[in-house]
């Protein structure tokens, strides 16, 4: 299961990928708006992120008309080898991402709540699905339900598009979708950071450094 970092701050990018972690980065207006308010140009801003990223970038379009998408969308494709498409889960959309896979430009669905969604996007020639578990879990559904249906689906028919768990809220998510098998989890910084931690990890790095401290001290390692 490949880990992607759901951000727009080519900091946290940085900072995940000298982890060895980081294998990808999807974006949305919402997070480069953030970014924009510190005085960088989305193109700029753009351009760094797929520059520090050793991997697929999602890049979403802002148009909703078919014409407006496509515009849009050849303009990120050609960007860089990294650059992926976000198109939503519309008609207009699902038109776009069958002109993309034709021209082999490589797309990410978003904006998916349902199994059938990540089906038709598929049949589309999407890449990539990103169904929003953390939305549904706020409404009250099961998120993680969806990824097990769509897993099934995908099985059934020999569908190669990637499913990309998005809107990840906890490290629960992560764990439900690495048992469930999906391909991708894209998930904000903080989460990534909660990813290895244990309080008993902690306890015992503690306990192994007082009993070295016991015999060696704070001196150089011998060795």
């Amino acid at each position: 299961m490949k880990i992607f970092l759901d951000t727009a701050n080519v900091d946290e990018i940085k900072k995940v990928r000298d982890w060895g972690l980081l294998d990808g980065v999807t974006t949305n207006p919402s997070l480069a708006a953030k970014e924009l308010a510190k005085g960088i140009s989305f193109k700029e801003l753009v351009a760094q992120i797929l520059k520090e990223t050793p991997g697929p970038v999602s890049v979403e379009v802002v148009a909703t008309d078919y014409d407006g998408m496509l515009k849009q969308a050849l303009r990120i494709g050609a960007l860089a080898d990294n650059a992926v498409v976000k198109i939503p889960m519309t008609l207009p959309g699902l038109k776009t991402i069958k002109t993309l896979t034709e021209k082999r430009i490589p797309v990410n669905c978003t904006l998916i709540f349902n199994p059938l969604q990540a089906l038709f996007a598929a049949k589309a020639g999407a890449e990539y699905v990103s169904p929003f578990v953390g939305r549904l879990d706020d409404i009250g559904e099961d998120g993680m339900s969806i990824i097990d249906e769509i897993k099934t689906i995908f099985i059934n028919y020999n569908i190669k598009t990637k499913i990309l768990v998005a809107s990840i809220r906890n490290p629960v998510h992560v764990l439900r979708s690495a048992i469930i098998g999906a391909d991708v989890v894209t998930m904000p910084f903080e989460v990534v950071s909660k990813l290895t931690s244990h309080p008993k990890t902690d306890e015992g790095l503690k306990r192994f450094l007082d009993d070295w401290k016991k015999d060696f001290g704070d001196g150089d390692f011998p060795l």
